[in-house]
C-alpha cells in the first residue's frame, strides 16, 4: 500500500512538472514556436567547394536521422561540381596533348631535309 502510495505521488509531481513546463511556468504566454533546424548552406556559393568545406559540413539531426532532403542537396552540388571539375581536367589533358602533338610535329625535321 505504501509503494502505491508512493508511486501515484511521483507521477503527480511528474505530470505538475510536465504541465508547469509546458504552460510557461506561470507565465502568460505559452512556448514560443521554435523554428525549424535548416541547414545554412555551408558551402560556399561564390568559390567551388573544396575538401575543407565537405569535412566541415554538420547537418542538423532530425527525429529519425538527417535531413534526407538537405544531405540529397549537399551531395548534389558536390556531385555537379565534380563533374563540372571532371569535364574541365579531360578538356585541359586534350588540350595539352594536342599541344605537345602540334610542338613535336613542328620540331621534328622532314627525312628529305638536309642542311
Amino acid at each position: 500500500m505504501f509503494m502505491f502510495l508512493f508511486l501515484v505521488v511521483g507521477l503527480a509531481v511528474v505530470v505538475g512538472a510536465v504541465t508547469l513546463s509546458v504552460i510557461g511556468g506561470g507565465e502568460n504566454a505559452p512556448l514560443p514556436d521554435v523554428a525549424p533546424e535548416r541547414l545554412d548552406d555551408a558551402l560556399p556559393p561564390d568559390r567551388p567547394v573544396d575538401q575543407a568545406d565537405v569535412e566541415s559540413i554538420r547537418f542538423p539531426l532530425a527525429a529519425r536521422g538527417y535531413r534526407m532532403a538537405e544531405v540529397d542537396d549537399a551531395l548534389s552540388r558536390i556531385g555537379a561540381e565534380l563533374a563540372e571539375r571532371d569535364a574541365r581536367i579531360a578538356d585541359l589533358e586534350s588540350a595539352l596533348a594536342g599541344a605537345q602533338n602540334h610542338r613535336v610535329s613542328i620540331e621534328k625535321p622532314e627525312e628529305g631535309d638536309h642542311q
